[in-house]
């Protein structure tokens, strides 16, 4: 689709819109045509792809998915893009965000459609899925200056950990967990607190007042549990060069990493399995 006004094309067509729906923000130009393949391939019916002004996008791709200029990184512009999304689809409708750079992995992701995925979820009784953002990184910052690359990401094996997450009355919530770990946790003073959790509620359905919260958690609450009272759910990993992207482009962090590696890591294999035997997503009773 031609570039328009994101806002007149959810008003015009957002209550025809075919799930489950893929929105990419896109920070920059890194990796965006990628990010859109690889969400193509998950299955996705609908993508759209907000970009900065002067981003150019391969025009293949601009006729599978629809794209407009957005000014993707001012205040709040990620709660305000999911949420004008959430208000526009029809009540029930799968949705999915993340950024440029940024790759959906679930259980089986090579053989199993997205759809097919959220349909078990779903039948399960759960309206919306945890992802846990799993940093990857280029091994050799000389030949990646900016920490991406394809051929050469690597990933933390080991150093990911939950500590409960609490109401604002200080009592602690019910299947409800903070999670760290990654870059994040490693060159956590480079990372403003409030950003350092890895959790994130990037799967979920539609339904009226339901909002997108700054901390990446949604207004209804039990849509933030990670399972259900009775036994593990699915769970899913966005593997992402953001922070990597971040910690070598922002002037405070630049100078003083020469390197990401360390003895806990590991070359990333762009598998399912390999997230799953790292603990880094659940499959819960999916098989």
């Amino acid at each position: 689709m031609a570039s328009g006004d994101y806002d007149s094309f959810l008003k015009e067509e957002g209550a025809g819109l075919i799930g489950p729906v893929a929105l990419i923000i896109a920070e920059d130009a890194v990796e965006i045509d990628t990010t859109i393949r690889h969400h193509l391939f998950c299955g996705f019916r609908t993508i759209i792809v907000l970009y900065p002004k002067g981003v150019a996008i391969e025009p293949g791709l601009q006729r599978k998915a629809k794209c407009f200029p957005y000014a993707s990184r001012g205040e709040a512009a990620t709660e305000n893009a999911v949420n004008a999304l959430i208000a526009a689809v029809p009540e029930g409708t799968w949705l999915y965000y993340c950024y440029n750079a940024e790759y959906l992995f679930y259980p089986f992701a090579e053989s199993r459609r997205v759809s097919e995925m959220l349909e078990f979820h779903e039948g399960e009784r759960r309206d919306a899925m945890l992802t846990y953002v799993v940093d990857i990184y280029a091994g050799d910052l000389d030949d990646a200056p900016d920490a991406v690359s394809l051929e050469d990401a690597h990933l933390d094996r080991t150093g990911y950990y939950a500590l409960a997450r609490h109401a604002p009355h200080g009592d602690a919530m019910e299947r409800q967990l903070d999670f760290y770990g990654g870059l994040r946790w490693r060159f956590e003073e480079h990372v403003p607190e409030e950003r350092r959790k890895i959790d994130r509620i990037a799967l979920f359905r539609a339904k009226k007042g339901l909002r997108l919260r700054a901390d990446h958690t949604l207004s209804d609450e039990e849509m933030n549990t990670y399972a259900c009272p009775w036994h593990h759910n699915l769970t899913a990993a966005i593997c992402s060069f953001r922070t990597a992207k971040a910690l070598r482009t922002n002037p405070g962090s630049q100078f003083d990493i020469s390197s990401f590696r360390w003895h806990n890591s590991t070359e990333f294999e762009w598998h399912s399995q390999q997230l799953l035997e790292l603990g880094l997503m659940e499959p819960g009773q999916w098989f």
